[in-house]
């Protein structure tokens, strides 16, 4: 990838360029699923976490849970989570402009005082769009946009994955090499600079392909 591409991908939609990791370990809970499809979600992070060469959790000390994925059928079943207004600012307006947007997903992430990131909540509202994906498909997808903080626009014209001749579903090459290059020990947690992307792109270059 070109420094430009990497750039496209962390410059926001109001023009600001914002590239944010985790500053911990992640520790996920998912909830309205059932134990197989936990089981997939789950296994989406450790997947990433290692790609990444970030670590897991079990818990988090501060937080217990640092990333939450909800999944559920309409948008208005948030407002019943107990306590969920507590965490999540302004959740009612939030929920109503969801419902009228008819939006299928959304994401909202916590960041520490240096600005890496320090918990996401993941809202996904099964309508027909995402049911019908497979759900190993479905999690990686989330995954990918969980573990970096990514532009508000960043995979609109293009997904973050792709697909085998065999029918599998696969991260991008690219975005893999991308991923493991924000996570370098030697780069920054949080970067608001361009000049990030042609350090990325150094280090993807200078990198052997696994």
């Amino acid at each position: 990838m070109t420094s430009d591409e990497i750039a496209a991908l962390f410059t926001r939609s109001d023009g600001s360029y914002l590239c944010a990791r985790w500053g911990r370990p992640i520790a996920p809970i998912v909830f309205g699923v059932d134990d197989a499809t936990l089981g997939v979600v789950k296994g989406a992070f450790e997947a990433l976490c290692a790609l990444a060469g970030h670590q897991m959790a079990e818990t988090d000390p501060e937080l217990g849970a640092n990333v939450m994925v909800f999944f559920f059928r309409e948008w208005e079943e948030l407002l019943q989570v107990p306590d969920l207004d507590r965490l999540i600012d302004g959740l009612g307006p939030l929920v109503q402009r969801l419902s009228e947007a008819g939006a299928n997903q959304y994401r909202v992430f916590r960041f520490d005082r240096d600005g890496a990131i320090r918990a996401c909540f993941v809202f996904l509202r099964m309508d027909d769009t995402l049911s019908a994906l497979p759900a190993e498909t479905l999690a990686l997808s989330q995954v990918v946009q969980t573990i970096v903080l990514w532009s508000d626009t960043a995979f609109t014209d293009r997904s973050p994955l792709g697909q085998l001749e065999d029918g599998r579903v696969v991260l991008r090459p690219e975005i893999g090499a991308l991923i493991r290059a924000v996570y370098d020990p030697v780069m920054p947690a949080v970067a608001q600079d361009p000049s990030h992307a042609l350090r990325l792109s150094v280090r993807i270059d200078s990198t052997p392909s696994a």
